[in-house]
């Protein structure tokens, strides 16, 4: 290969990982990002817009537009073998998200049209470039644990699409693609370390009933062999402690990687007397935590938290695609497409001891008439929403991204539509022969520009649409995070102003306060039959147990609630609200007017950890949060953004915004209940029940 000293890059797919790889890209000398490509024009835009590069709608004219030398194929993986053929065709060098494809043979075609065409393919097995891995490594080939028995690979975090969504991911679509997404991780350890191992058994427990229909396993265990060595994979889905982690049974040591933090910890024998043995022992462990914390938080903060354990993991197989591309070096082979490839064979072997599961229900026969839409209906109370209109003898049109949803089980009721929220002349036409638009789609911004054009712009072209297609009813969900709720003392109902400037606070409550006040505008100026909703802090079937309305979460164990959290919380049910929406669909009188959707008092935040402590046998260790403090921290790091980072849209922090999160102020919900006949949960033992008891929120 002829060496050269830069690789113009163009991301394929432009989801949540494209950041990372964006930004490792950004850090990696010898490459350069030039374009973005996603089906989705607006969401190749966005990614685009950030890092100052072209942005395409299809891979076709990204190739013919002659920008690029190498791709990142960051899609969906049943499209990652023909995306990755087609560039190699096209004389590109290819970087494959994991997995790489969808069977071992998918594969092996890969990697032969990578020799045919002459280019370098690379996995994107991105933990194997940890530098503690590395450590681990070097270690077992250099004999320092001793003659090696047993590894353990664990890969136990929550995966909260199983209970609350969104279900329309790839991942859900059957139930062994959690193991073709999560098992890479996994497997590529152990194809490094010892080889392609040999799959002895399958087991699956913990099955979950996904909404629409379908089950799936959170509990995968994977017995296999390699040579002489036990191997064991687990991987754990429910609301768990995360244990990402490679541990190896050694006859001189026991070797423990925890790869999401990169911390390695050894334990030895030692030859001291039977009183110290195990106290140097656990001094030793003691002293390497110690030590593995330091270097993790000031490589963090020297970097301004850049090289986190993840990011620097991206980093490396980055860095080791492009000096091959580049000529430096040969491609590292922990990233390459004979690793690669057994990776995918070993996963082959385990599907192929996987045990028959039940067939999804058959859909029922009939075709919708749908007189209601629902925008954001496959989200937690979009799809509450939806199943209680059908419930109550409405059609609905769900608008999706893609053309599967969480409604096969009432798939006659149920018309999902992909329509992008950017295409006023699709929404338009979605909206023909409906009566009534239920809102409820969000964005979630980093600066005030993007709220304007994805929050605003499409509350505003939403609204544009349902005029022009002559809807009898538009229901836009705004938030009570809008309000300054700061104030302990005061009461806020419907009449209760935002505030004047909301400029320091965050995105989230003044996108959502912007998108009403240009709404109400319509309204006023043009007739648009509006209603508003803002929803209080929803709980129920399908939500989430990590609340980010209580507190901040570190894991599923432990969370730091927002202020003391002794003062009453604006708890609602899902039920509830859902049942407050459709009452503004109707009533002549909601028209120009917003509803505050809190039920009645109830519960402050230590009381709903206790209850579920109560109800369900899970204390969650829950600490007060200094608002004071956080206000503080954010500050830091808003100037640290703002002047050592350079992002000029960094939004300068308040103590009031902080404060609001902690819900200070009372809700009064009389007009709610008067004007609409809204009746929420008002005992306390049913909303535990209802809230708590049956929404399965630790996934057992």
């Amino acid at each position: 290969m002829t060496a050269s000293t830069q690789t113009r890059v163009g991301i394929i797919g432009a989801g949540y990982i494209a950041t990372w790889h964006a930004d490792a890209i950004k850090a990696t000398p010898g490459a350069q990002l030039v374009a973005v490509c996603d089906q989705s024009k607006g969401a190749a835009e966005d990614l685009a817009r950030a890092h100052g590069v072209q942005a395409f709608g299809s891979v076709d004219d990204m190739i013919a537009a002659g920008l690029c030398d190498a791709v990142h194929i960051l899609t969906p993986p049943s499209s990652h073998r023909d995306l990755t053929l087609q560039c190699l065709r096209a004389g590109l060098h290819v970087l494959v998200e994991k997995p790489v494809a969808l069977s071992g043979d998918e594969a092996d075609q890969m990697r032969a049209a990578a020799v045919d065409a002459g280019r370098v393919l690379a996995a994107g097995h991105n933990f194997l470039g940890l530098p503690s891995y590395e450590r681990l490594k070097a270690m077992m080939q250099g004999g320092e644990l001793g003659r090696v028995s047993s590894v353990q690979i664990n890969w136990a975090l929550p995966l909260a699409p199983l209970r609350s969504g969104p279900f329309g991911l790839w991942l859900l679509r059957e139930p062994r693609n959690l193991l073709l997404e999560l098992g890479p991780h996994l497997y590529a350890f152990a194809v490094d370390l010892l080889g392609t191992p040999e799959v002895l058994h399958l087991d699956l427990g913990q099955p979950v009933e996904l909404s629409g229909g379908g089950t799936r396993h959170q509990s995968w265990r994977v017995l296999a062999r390699a040579g002489d060595i036990d191997l064991s994979f687990n991987i754990a889905l429910v609301e768990v402690m995360d244990d990402r982690s490679v541990t190896v049974r050694g006859s001189s040591a026991i070797a423990r990687l925890d790869y999401a933090a990169d911390t390695l910890v050894v334990a030895r024998d030692n030859t001291a007397d039977l009183v110290l043995n195990p106290f140097l022992r656990q001094m030793s462990l003691t002293g390497q935590n110690l030590r593995e914390g330091v270097v993790n938080a000031a490589r963090q903060l020297s970097s301004l938290n850049q090289k986190s354990p993840y990011g620097i993991s991206f980093r490396t197989a980055v860095g080791a695609f492009y000096d091959a591309t580049n000529g430096k070096t040969p491609l590292d082979a922990r990233f390459d497409f004979t690793s690669a490839t057994a990776v995918m064979r070993a996963i082959d072997a385990t599907l192929d001891h996987m045990p028959a599961l039940p067939a999804a229900p058959a859909k029922p026969k009939g075709t919708p008439k749908p007189t209601v839409m629902v925008i954001g209906g496959t989200g937690f109370i979009g799809r509450n929403l939806t199943r209680m209109l059908v419930a109550r003898g409405h059609d609905v049109r769900v608008l999706s991204r893609g053309r599967t949803g969480p409604f096969d089980d009432i798939a006659d009721h149920v018309e999902t539509v992909p329509v992008s929220l950017r295409d006023l002349e699709g929404l338009t036409a979605a909206m023909q022969g409906i009566d009534a638009v239920f809102n409820l789609a969000k964005s979630m911004d980093k600066t005030w520009d993007a709220a304007l054009e994805n929050d605003v712009g499409t509350a505003l072209r939403v609204a544009e649409a349902a005029m022009a297609a002559g809807v009898k009813r538009l229901i836009y969900t705004g938030t009570i995070a809008s309000y300054d709720m700061s104030d302990p003392y005061r009461t806020i109902t419907e009449d209760t102003g935002f505030g004047a400037d909301m400029s320091d606070r965050n995105l989230y409550a003044r996108s959502k306060a912007e998108c009403e006040a240009q709404l109400m505008r319509m309204h006023r100026d043009r007739g648009l039959p509006l209603v508003i909703a803002r929803p209080g802090i929803v709980v129920g079937h399908g939500g989430p147990l990590q609340h980010w309305g209580i507190g901040r979460w570190h894991g599923a164990g432990a969370v730091r609630i927002w202020g003391h959290g002794r003062n009453i919380l604006p708890f609602v049910l899902a039920d509830d609200v859902s049942d407050g929406l459709i009452r503004m669909m109707d009533n002549p009188d909601a028209v120009g007017r917003s509803f505050n959707l809190v039920g009645d008092p109830m519960m402050s935040a230590r009381d709903y950890f206790d209850a579920i402590h109560q109800a369900l046998g899970a204390r969650i260790t829950v600490k007060p949060g200094n608002l004071h403090a956080m206000w503080l921290a954010d500050g830091v790091k808003y100037i640290l953004k703002r002047h050592a980072l350079g992002r000029k849209g960094a939004v300068r922090p308040s103590l009031a915004d902080w404060k609001s999160r902690a819900h200070f102020s009372k809700f009064d919900n009389s007009r709610t209940k008067a004007v609409l006949g809204w009746a929420p949960e008002a005992d306390r033992k049913a909303f535990i029940t209802r809230g708590i008891v049956q929404a399965n929120l630790f996934g057992l």
